[in-house]
């Protein structure tokens, strides 16, 4: 049986950058400055706003109802050259 992949922890690093860890093992720094595009994900442009992440349902969210999921934020880890296992 394949395990759902989650995020199990983060930590706001500044600007558009988190610290992510997920269930797997693999963790690491993603930069989400460049992923900001369309209607809901515009406003989280702003640091200030953007820095208002939570961990929700296994992955991370802001109060506005933008989500990124598992799955997308770990592929970013890995084109960012920074995954790794915990």
């Amino acid at each position: 049986m394949k395990t759902i992949l989650r995020v199990s922890s983060f930590r706001y690093l500044g600007g558009h950058r988190l610290y992510l860890e997920f269930n797997n093992g693999e963790a690491g720094v993603v930069d989400l400055s460049s992923e900001l595009d369309g209607p809901i994900f515009q406003p989280l442009r702003d640091p200030d706003v953007f820095a208002t992440v939570s961990l929700d349902g296994g992955t991370i969210a802001w109060p506005n109802g933008a989500d990124l999921a598992p799955e997308y934020l770990a592929e970013r880890l890995v084109e960012q050259g920074v995954a790794r296992n915990a």
